[in-house]
């Protein structure tokens, strides 16, 4: 096969199981480890989301070294290939750490506790996740093949997704008996066995077919002036960054929304027209089996936010297989990106209009958010790809992992600010820490701005960062074109 050639679907469906394991662990981090943190942990939410920022910052020199790392490697399967496999079980492990509560009572201690085993998952997560990364890059130069792999990639991600957001609340309940402390380690346990089950078959499946110039010198200074003088990496990385932020912010604030802002009552009702609500203990063996089925109002929180995350993971499935290839071929990925960002940050400021009542305006906005966002799941990370291929054209010498590293830095960056800034902005409004407290009137405003105006902003931003990216659908055109030129002669 040639370095441009077409790739099997098998081994495209095996690296995607990659994503399937980084997102069993992202997904939680953005979705659950702030109100971990806050209502298992019982800390202030300005601490816990302290604990956010200074393990991204203890984080920050990780992933520059790992893409040098990595851009050096060389070994019989590859240069980003073994990394995936040699990070695995130690990956699995701080997985479990970062969400195991070892009853210390000493909120000093625990705070202490929190931020080593986040620091410790975070650097795994470089180890692990930017090789990945970058292996995308190098399975193929065709710029179709290279989004059809993203866009298989993150249906595997998005699978994950629908797991994590749609069953984790109900599981720990299920484990837990009434020991949340227990359900969430159990919980965890049974992702962590999957991820690693997951990362072994992307070892076995992916292959690495661009290698860099055969008379390039490895220059870490070069690499690194080559990289930040490059105006669509740079563009990438605000994008990346503010995305990113967001995501976590309104990936945290929901469950503070469903929670306490949402009318438990309507919630419930609401499950019942659905068919989840069962009293005397009935209904689907394999509902009951995942504990979605609500015998009281009391479960209405859980099941409520886990049907609405699954319902967006759905939408988001179908948005990714039937529209993000579509729009990128046809658009290029710049436009499609731009127009689906917009409507996303459109759709995000809209929750702060439902009552708390009013649970179906909540649904159809998850819908509309979900299908506009979908098309840019997949285009991140092949834009990317673009951008290592550009770094190359321009320069004749490429890095690819150290170019997906920076990406990855800010992936995290952004995972460690939006949590952060929704534990101070909670903090600050007042937000009592401890499972099941009534909120005041102030701190239910600010969950509502956590999850509608601020990253609503935030979105906007990365819009804008987009309209400085050059690469356009024709640009992308004419520089695959000679990229391919320069390899066949190289391989002549």
């Amino acid at each position: 096969m040639t370095q441009s050639g077409k790739v099997r679907f098998s081994e495209k469906v095996g690296y995607s199981m990659g994503d399937v394991a980084a997102n069993l662990v992202f997904q939680m981090m953005m979705i659950f480890q702030l109100k971990f943190y806050t209502d298992i942990f019982g800390l202030d939410g300005a601490v816990a989301g302290s604990v956010l920022l200074i393990a991204r910052i203890v984080d920050a020199f990780v992933d520059p070294a790992v893409g040098i790392l990595t851009d050096r490697t060389q070994t019989r399967w590859g240069k980003y290939r073994p990394w995936v496999l040699w990070t695995a079980l130690p990956f699995c492990v701080f997985y479990v750490l970062a969400f195991w509560n070892p009853g210390i009572e000493n909120k000093s201690l625990v705070a202490l506790y929190a931020t080593l085993s986040y620091v410790l998952l975070m650097t795994m997560y470089s180890f692990n996740n930017t090789p990945y990364s970058a292996l995308g890059g190098v399975m193929t130069g065709d710029i179709r093949e290279r989004t059809s792999i993203t866009s298989i990639r993150f249906v595997g991600s998005t699978i994950a997704q629908f797991v994590v957001q749609g069953l984790t609340l109900p599981l720990v309940s299920k484990f837990g008996h009434g020991d949340e402390g227990h359900g969430w380690l159990c919980t965890i346990g049974l992702y962590a066995a999957i991820c690693m089950v997951c990362f072994i078959i992307t070892f076995l499946s992916a292959r690495e077919r661009i290698a860099p110039p055969p008379q390039q010198e490895m220059n870490i200074r070069k690499d690194v002036q080559e990289l930040l003088s490059n105006v669509p990496w740079r563009s990438m990385f605000v994008l990346t960054l503010f995305v990113f932020i967001t995501l976590a912010m309104w990936g945290s604030a929901m469950s503070f929304y469903f929670q306490n802002y949402v009318d438990q009552r309507a919630l419930y009702e609401f499950l019942n027209e659905w068919g989840l609500v069962r009293p005397d203990g009935g209904g689907s063996a394999v509902l009951r089996t995942f504990n979605l089925i609500a015998q009281s109002e009391a479960d209405a929180y859980a099941i409520g936010f886990s049907l609405f995350n699954m319902v967006g993971a759905l939408v988001q499935f179908a948005g990714v297989v039937l529209l993000s290839n579509f729009l990128a071929n046809r658009f290029g990925k710049k436009a499609t990106f731009i127009v689906c960002l917009s409507l996303t940050a459109i759709f995000t400021a809209m929750f702060w209009l439902p009552e708390p009542a009013d649970v179906s305006s909540m649904f159809v906005l998850c819908i509309l958010k979900s299908l506009a966002y979908a098309p840019t799941v997949p285009l991140l990370w092949a834009m990317i790809g673009d951008v290592a291929d550009h770094i190359e054209y321009v320069n004749y010498r490429r890095a690819t992992g150290f170019c997906f590293s920076g990406v990855v830095f800010a992936l995290k960056a952004g995972l460690g600010l939006g949590g952060a800034f929704a534990g101070l902005i909670l903090s600050a409004f007042g937000y009592a820490s401890g499972a099941g407290l009534v909120q005041s009137t102030s701190a239910i405003e600010g969950i509502r701005l956590v999850s509608s105006l601020v990253p609503a902003l935030l979105f906007a931003i990365g819009v804008v960062a987009l309209l400085f990216y050059p690469i356009s659908k024709s640009y992308n055109e004419r520089m695959q074109a000679e990229l391919a030129h320069r390899r066949t002669l190289q391989q002549a």
